[in-house]
């Protein structure tokens, strides 16, 4: 699993030009599983540290400007989305390779389980992109701030 987390200002998804969610301030997280991963990837301690990780990462400015508050002291909101493209392989060629991105259906249950885990974990809201779509994003980007967590990071 890769998620990469930007702080935003607002966010929204929209699949053939219907808005499908939308977040105010907050984080955009776009997540991706390898195909290495199973459905078993919750019950892993990795998978709760990456995730408890989320809420609690100091990326929004105190009264001083200074990055001291965590999602969850700023009540933010979180828009997930997946994104298989995180697993691209480039070494070979000029078109990326997917083969290293997990199933589909194996996928779509850890996504799903992703954004359950985060709704138990973030009091301001969690909004989701839609599994399989073609999706358009719209944001602003706060900072910008944009940090890559990977799963094996916290093997």
């Amino acid at each position: 699993m890769r998620v990469l987390l930007q702080r935003v200002k607002r966010a929204r998804v929209l699949v053939r030009g219907e808005e499908r969610a939308a977040i105010e301030t907050g984080v955009l997280l776009l997540a991706g599983f390898s195909g290495e991963v199973t459905p078993e990837l919750p019950q892993s301690p990795e998978w709760g540290k990456l995730v408890g990780k989320i809420p609690e990462l100091r990326i929004f400015p105190d009264e001083n400007g200074r990055s001291n508050l965590s999602l969850r002291d700023v009540q933010g909101e979180i828009l997930v989305v997946p994104q298989f493209t995180l697993f691209a392989d480039c070494r070979k060629g000029r078109r990326p390779s997917f083969v290293d991105s997990a199933d589909p259906e194996t996928a779509e249950g850890l996504f799903l389980e992703l954004v359950r885990a985060l709704e138990g974990l973030c009091p301001g809201g969690v909004a989701q992109g839609v599994f399989g779509a073609e999706m358009d994003l719209e944001f602003c980007n706060w900072g910008p701030v944009t940090i890559c967590l990977d799963r094996r990071d916290f093997a």
